[in-house]
């Protein structure tokens, strides 16, 4: 948790890192320097390798004063972008969480209470979607999503925006959290405090208010980090191949994306959003642990 909460606060610092080093990490920046050991030098500097054709972006300069990680191609800061591009990635994968749990929420409650056609024909929705690999099944929705509008009623997702790869990936795991919270709501159901209050005559949204959804919400809690390490990896996944995360906006994808020409000369501008993601998907996969193991009492037995 404590991983977690660093990572969260550092990226959101990036507007007063940025402010302070007086860079914009999402504007070209080929011309611009920097002093280092008290000498200013360019950013994009004379390769040497090979015909020395061509530049190369600064290396890591170890100085929180600036290009700590070196610049990437563009010469923009390489750390500045990673803060960036980490507030991004959280606020996609906490988004998608939110929506994903809320559908299959509602979705496993209707099913697993209500059973019948209303079970039959929600099943068969998700069956649906469950027989498509979530990578094709996020990339089909990227590809087709990406050159359009969705129009909500309320609100609308315009091409590009944040809230694209929020909704694709709320969509793409409602299935696997669906089906688990089904199959504890058909417990519940059959559960004699539940059947008490169905023959005290209790309306349905009272029932399901007050005695299912407390009883669900173990289920739901240790759901939360899970999705949320897979959100943050399939964000990545999909901004990397270009289809998720658009510029001018950045995530920890689209830098290592930046970073796949330089691999070789500035392999830090790739290594460090990828090692941020290591970090942070085991942080959650070990808390996603932790969790469970504390909601689950016959589990602290064994």
């Amino acid at each position: 948790m404590l991983v977690l909460l660093l990572v969260a606060l550092l990226t959101l610092l990036a507007p007063l890192y940025a402010g302070y080093l007086g860079v914009d990490p999402f504007r070209s920046n080929l011309r611009g320097k920097v002093e280092i050991a008290g000498e200013v030098v360019q950013v994009m500097q004379q390769s040497t390798e090979g015909l020395g054709l061509g530049v190369t972006p600064i290396g890591p300069t170890w100085n929180p004063g600036g290009y700590m990680l070196g610049a990437d191609n563009q010469g923009r800061d390489v750390a500045a972008r990673l803060l960036y591009g980490g507030r991004n990635s959280l606020f996609i994968a906490s988004a998608a969480t939110v929506i994903c749990l809320v559908l299959a929420t509602l979705i496993g409650l209707a099913a697993g209470f209500l059973g019948g056609v209303v079970d039959m024909a929600l099943s068969r929705i998700l069956d649906v979607l469950w027989a498509f690999p979530v990578y094709l099944l996020a990339i089909s929705l990227s590809i087709v999503l990406l050159t359009s509008t969705i129009d909500l009623g309320l609100f609308t997702i315009t091409a590009g925006s944040l809230a694209l790869p929020v909704f694709i990936i709320g969509i793409i795991y409602v299935p696997y959290v669906a089906r688990p919270v089904r199959a504890r709501v058909l417990t519940l159901r059959h559960s004699e405090f539940v059947l008490a209050a169905v023959g005290l005559g209790l309306p349905t949204h009272r029932i399901l208010r007050r005695d299912i959804l407390p009883n669900l919400m173990p289920t739901i809690i240790v759901f939360v980090p899970i999705l949320l390490a897979l959100a943050i990896v399939t964000e990545s996944a999909l901004s990397y191949l270009s289809i998720g995360v658009q510029p001018p906006d950045a995530s920890w994808g689209t830098i290592i994306q930046d970073g796949q020409t330089l691999l070789y000369s500035r392999p830090a501008v790739a290594l460090a959003p990828g090692i941020a993601i290591v970090i942070t998907v085991l942080a959650l996969n070990v808390l996603g642990d932790a969790v469970r193991d504390a909601l689950d009492p016959r589990g602290q037995v064994r």
